[in-house]
């Protein structure tokens, strides 16, 4: 399974990886701002949100 740390505002990636980190630690990388469009981003406003993903995987 996939993880993934994405921007509210523009839904750009910051992180995608299998292994399990914290917004904060991810966050922390880029200063707490968005690279794409520069939104400051607060690591306790994160949700979790879960998806299935249909398909085959191989």
């Amino acid at each position: 399974m996939t993880y993934e740390v994405a921007c509210s505002k523009c839904g750009n990636t910051l992180y995608s990886g299998f292994d399990l980190r914290s917004p904060n630690d991810v966050l922390k990388l880029f200063g707490y701002k968005c690279k794409k469009c520069g939104a400051k981003l607060a690591p306790e406003k994160f949700r979790v949100e879960v998806r299935k993903i249909d398909g085959s995987f191989s």
